[in-house]
C-alpha cells in the first residue's frame, strides 16, 4: 500500500499554520482540483480526495493534535502501535506524557468526550437540467427533530429547571488518573452523573418530556448557483437533527439528482448538442439554428460538412464560479426518408456529374478495396 503524503505538504502549509491559513489553502486547492473542472480525470479526482482528507484532519484541533503526535512518534501515534512504543520508556520518563495522552485519547474510543452535536440529515433533491445549469431558488420541506422552543433545547421546564453538575463542574467530562508500572496516565471520560451534558435537569419540560427536541416539518430556502451537478453538495449548518444532549443541532446535507434533457447533455461545465442537418445544407453549406441555454442562434457551417463533425462555440456552455464552459455542436447529417418523383429526378440529375472524387471517404474505401481484391473490386 502506498504511503500517504504528509497532510501539511498536501495543503502546502507549514506545520505551525493557523486555522485561517489552513482554511485559505484548502479553498484555493478545491478551486483548482474540483471534479467539475476535470471531468474523467482520475488523477485530479484522487488529488481532490487527498486534499479533503488532509483538511478534515488539520481543520479539527483534536485530530490535528493526534496526527502531529503520530508524526513525531511513529511507534505510538496509532492505537495499534501503542504496545510496541512502550519499550523505549522508563517508568519515570513515561509519566511525563500525561497531557499528551489526555489529548490523544480524547479523540478515540470509550474514553472520548461525548459529541453533544445532533446528527446530520442527508436528503436528495431532484433538479431539472435547466435549473441545475442556470441556478434556481428552492424551498425544501423535510421532517426533523427540532430543538424544543419551550425549553430552548435544554429538556428542562422553561429552559431553566436544571442545575450544573457538581461532579464535572458543567464540563460533561472528568479526568481519570491512574498510577501504573509505567507511570501516571490520564484519561478523559464522560461524566457518569450527568452523562456528558454538564447539567442535571431538576424538572422536565412538559412539551418535549425532557428530550430537548420535538418532531416537526421543517422548511428551508436555498439559492442554488448555476452549474450544480450530481457531484455537488450543499451543507446548511444547524438544520439537522436536534442534539439529545443539549448541544448544537446537526447539519442538513443536500445532494442532487439531475434529470436528463431532451436536447442537451453535459460533462462538467461543457454543454453538448447533437444537431440534425439536412444533407443538402451539409453538402452546400449554410446557416442552421443552434440552441443554447437561453435561446437559439444562427450558426454557419461550411459546405461538405460530414456527419459526426463537431464545432465548438466558447462561452456558450454552463456558467460556474470559475468560468463558463463551451457548447459543442455535433453534426448529424440527415437524409430524407421520402421523396416525390420530381425531387428524385432532380437528385439523379445532380448526381450524374459526380463520381468518387466528390466523396472523400467513398474514394478511400474504393482504393482500399481495390488494393485488397484487385482493380474494380468496388464496382462489382
Amino acid at each position: 500500500m502506498a504511503e500517504k503524503r504528509n497532510y501539511y505538504e498536501v495543503l502546502g502549509v507549514k506545520k505551525d499554520a493557523t486555522e485561517e491559513e489552513i482554511k485559505a489553502a484548502y479553498k484555493k486547492l478545491v478551486k483548482l482540483y474540483h471534479p467539475d473542472l476535470h471531468p474523467g480525470d482520475e488523477a485530479a479526482a484522487e488529488k481532490f480526495k487527498e486534499i479533503n482528507e488532509a483538511n478534515e484532519v488539520l481543520s479539527d484541533k483534536q485530530k490535528r493534535a493526534a496526527y502531529d503526535y503520530e508524526q513525531e512518534h511513529p511507534g505510538m501515534g496509532g492505537m495499534g502501535g501503542m504496545g510496541s512504543g512502550f519499550g523505549g520508556f522508563s517508568g519515570a520518563g513515561f509519566s511525563g506524557f500525561g497531557d499528551i495522552f489526555d489529548t490523544i485519547f480524547s479523540g478515540f474510543g470509550g474514553t472520548a468526550q461525548r459529541d453533544t452535536a445532533g446528527e446530520d440529515i442527508r436528503i436528495q433533491v431532484s433538479l431539472s437540467f435547466m435549473d441545475a445549469a442556470k441556478g434556481c431558488h428552492r424551498e425544501i420541506t423535510y421532517m426533523r427533530n427540532e430543538p424544543c422552543p419551550a425549553c430552548r433545547g435544554t429538556g428542562a421546564k422553561n429552559g431553566t429547571a436544571y442545575k450544573t453538575c457538581q461532579k464535572c463542574g458543567g464540563k460533561g467530562q472528568v479526568r481519570l488518573v491512574q498510577e501504573t508500572m509505567f507511570g501516571r496516565t490520564v484519561r478523559v471520560g464522560i461524566c457518569p452523573d450527568c452523562g456528558g451534558r454538564g447539567k442535571i435537569v431538576t424538572d422536565k419540560c412538559p412539551d418535549c418530556k425532557g428530550r430537548g427536541s420535538v418532531r416537526r416539518e421543517t422548511k428551508v430556502a436555498v439559492d442554488l448557483p448555476a452549474g450544480v451537478d450530481t457531484s455537488s453538495m450543499m451543507r446548511k449548518r444547524g438544520y439537522g437533527q436536534a442534539s439529545t444532549e443539549g448541544g448544537a443541532p446537526g447539519d442538513l446535507i443536500i445532494t442532487f439528482r439531475i434529470e436528463p434533457h431532451k436536447i442537451f447533455r453535459r460533462e462538467g461545465m461543457e454543454l453538448y448538442v447533437d444537431l440534425p442537418v439536412p444533407f443538402l445544407t451539409a453538402a452546400l453549406g449554410g446557416t442552421v439554428r443552434v440552441p443554447d441555454l437561453d435561446d437559439a442562434f444562427d450558426y454557419k457551417i461550411p459546405e461538405g460538412t460530414q456527419s459526426g463533425t463537431e464545432f465548438t462555440v466558447r462561452g456558450k456552455g454552463i456558467k460556474g464560479r470559475t468560468g463558463t464552459g463551451s457548447l459543442h455542436i455535433r453534426v448529424q447529417v440527415e437524409v430524407p426518408t421520402r421523396l416525390t418523383k420530381e425531387q428524385r429526378k432532380a437528385l439523379e440529375a445532380a448526381a450524374e456529374g459526380m463520381d468518387l472524387s466528390n466523396y472523400d471517404r467513398s474514394k478511400r474505401y474504393a482504393d482500399n478495396l481495390s488494393a485488397l481484391y484487385g482493380k474494380d473490386a468496388y464496382k462489382k
